[in-house]
């Protein structure tokens, strides 16, 4: 195994995982880990040591990681999380071609900007639903299929944070359908507020069970990437029906 200084390429592949990996999940017996300490040659212990350096100086943490950190991790780290775009996609391009249980992924002009979207929201989608345990952050319900990465700006509304996990929720379809139409939003404390809409309609007991029952409790909160507070309220200044 490897001893020497990581590799800028060893390191987006590093910070990848750490965003696609629950914080408990974060150690070296993790498959995941097993498997990228495989491909890119280094011990489990190591990456998951570096995944730890990372959390020590990952911004919505407040809890401190491995102090081991080096002036590389920072630095790669910085270009990360300003260029998500950018980062998301070159490090899933990398870990696809090392990795031969992934197929590559496609080449060409013409399919670029849609292979490069897939690719990213894919990602997005990983890092917002690892971040709450795979649980929606409403009513916990665990079910992958019914899960969204819901973006609490609009993906067309904010280039430069669509990709940002800070930028999502991990919710079930059909409150994130309500979130996404204005029919619920989130406080700055972390609290479901449901719309007058939903409170002056026809109030059976499936709006009842389904809204009334969560209207003012705090959601769950993710192990990392908190929601940030401006995107909730250019929420509900823009989105939420008030």
């Amino acid at each position: 195994m490897k001893r020497n200084n990581w590799a800028r390429n060893e390191l987006i592949l590093a910070i990848n995982l750490y965003c696609k990996t629950p914080f408990g999940s974060i150690h070296q017996h993790n498959p995941d880990v097993i498997n990228l300490a495989r491909l890119i040659g280094r011990s489990p212990g190591a990456v998951a040591w570096k995944m730890c350096n990372f959390a020590s100086i990952d911004p919505s943490l407040d809890r401190k990681g491995a102090s081991n950190v080096s002036k590389l991790d920072i630095q790669i780290w910085n270009e990360f999380f300003n260029s998500w775009e950018q980062l998301i996609f070159e490090s899933e391009v990398l870990l696809h071609s090392i990795d031969n249980n992934l197929k590559t992924i496609p080449e060409g002009k013409e399919k670029e900007k849609v292979i490069r979207a897939r690719v990213n929201q894919n990602f997005f989608r990983q890092s917002v639903l690892a971040s709450y345990g795979y649980k929606c952050c409403i009513t916990g319900i665990n079910i992958n299929e019914l899960l969204v990465s819901s973006h609490i700006i609009p993906w067309a509304q904010d280039a430069k944070n669509r990709l940002n996990p800070c930028n999502g929720l991990c919710l079930n379809a059909l409150h994130d359908k309500a979130f996404d139409r204005g029919l619920l939003t989130i406080t700055d404390d972390f609290r479901v507020q449901l719309s007058p809409r939903i409170k002056k309609g026809n109030v059976n007991e499936s709006i009842q069970n389904f809204f009334f029952e969560y209207d003012g409790k705090t959601i769950s909160l993710p192990s990392r990437f908190l929601p940030d507070r401006n995107f909730l309220e250019y929420h509900r200044g823009e989105i939420f029906i008030s």
